[in-house]
Order: C-alpha cells, then sequence, then structure tokens
C-alpha cells in the first residue's frame, strides 16, 4: 500500500457517501500556488470562473504534514463533510467524487483554476462578485 494511506481512507471516511474515488496529485500550478504565504488557507483557488466553484467548492489549503504523516489523515477527517477537495501546502491536490471520471475532471479544474490564478497574481482582475457567487450557490445548489 501506498505511504499516503491515511489520506485517502481519511478523504473516503469525510465523504463516505459520496467519494468513490479520491485523485491525489503533485500537479505543477497547485503546488506552486500553495508556496505563497498569502494564500487563503481557507478559500485557496480566488473566483475567478464559476467552474472551480461548481466542481469543487470552496478548497482549502491544509498546512505541510510529511507525506504519511498519520496527522494528515486527522486533518482532513476534521474538515467539513462537504468538502470534496483540498491543495496539500508544499505538496499537491486532493479531491474527491462519485466516481474516478468525474474525480479526474474536478482535479483538472482544479490545477486548471491553480493555473488562471498565478497568472493574474498581480494583475487588477475582474473576478465573480459575492452576488455572482451567491447566484451560482442558489442555483446549483453547492456547499460552499
Amino acid at each position: 500500500p501506498t505511504k499516503e494511506m491515511p489520506l485517502h481512507s481519511a478523504f473516503y471516511a469525510l465523504r463516505s457517501a459520496a467519494a468513490g474515488a479520491v485523485v491525489h496529485l503533485h500537479s505543477h500550478h497547485a503546488v506552486l500556488l500553495s508556496l505563497f504565504d498569502e494564500i487563503d488557507p481557507e478559500d485557496a483557488l480566488p473566483p475567478l470562473t464559476p467552474y472551480a466553484l461548481m466542481q469543487l467548492g470552496r478548497v482549502q489549503l491544509l498546512p505541510y504534514y510529511r507525506p504519511g504523516d498519520p496527522a494528515l489523515g486527522d486533518a482532513i477527517r476534521a474538515l467539513k463533510s462537504t468538502t470534496s477537495a483540498v491543495i496539500l501546502a508544499n505538496h499537491g491536490p486532493v479531491v474527491a467524487a462519485a466516481n474516478l471520471d468525474r474525480a479526474v475532471f474536478a482535479m483538472e479544474e482544479l490545477e486548471a483554476s491553480a493555473r488562471l490564478a498565478l497568472e493574474t497574481r498581480g494583475r487588477s482582475v475582474r473576478g465573480l462578485t459575492r452576488v455572482q457567487i451567491a447566484d451560482l450557490v442558489r442555483t446549483f445548489d453547492l456547499n460552499v
């Protein structure tokens, strides 16, 4: 078994009714985004497009844990049960979804959104407003 078993099993436990697959990568843009001190740990991906919010909900940035550290599993289990994605600082993203196809699609959206966040850093950009986010939450019954 992988040394990351505590991480994966914790996500399955957290999302017991909704997780048929958990995908964990060490993807370039999500890892790079996790290195910046000023990233909001409660909302690591800025709301630039509706898609990340619709696919992932709010993505938290968890602090660094050594790969395989059982404490990482504890940190995952302490999250809200609606959490479907996190970014592990200095490590990479983790996504849970109903099946492998959805988990991979959501992971692709997370990586694309991390890239957008990095490419727009320090620039004046027009992200989604609170009203637009509230409309998405209401329309698509999102748990954010």
